[in-house]
């Protein structure tokens, strides 16, 4: 199944944390936050035209930006361009 965002919108599947730090120590599930970094899937056709931000880029977003939508068994979010706050590079 496809997903094209519309309007100003982007399709981002987030990166998984690291479950140690640095010193080895196990991270459990319920201390973890959110990634607020991820790969942009898919961009609306306006965003595309801009050339702002393409797919692969890989974002960093506020910690409660966009919307959960999950498709074929994975969890995407769905945010507005004015969400993100910039590209690694």
């Amino acid at each position: 199944m496809a997903f094209q965002p519309l309007g100003n919108r982007v399709l981002i599947e987030r990166l998984e944390e690291p479950t140690t730090t640095a010193s080895g120590i196990i991270i459990p599930d319920n201390a973890k936050e959110k990634p607020l970094s991820g790969n942009v899937v898919a961009v609306s056709q306006k965003i595309s035209d801009a050339g702002l931000i393409t797919i692969g880029d890989k974002v960093v977003f506020g910690k409660y930006s966009g919307t959960e939508l999950s498709l074929e068994g994975k969890t995407y979010l769905v945010m507005e361009k004015k969400d993100i706050l910039g590209i690694l590079k």
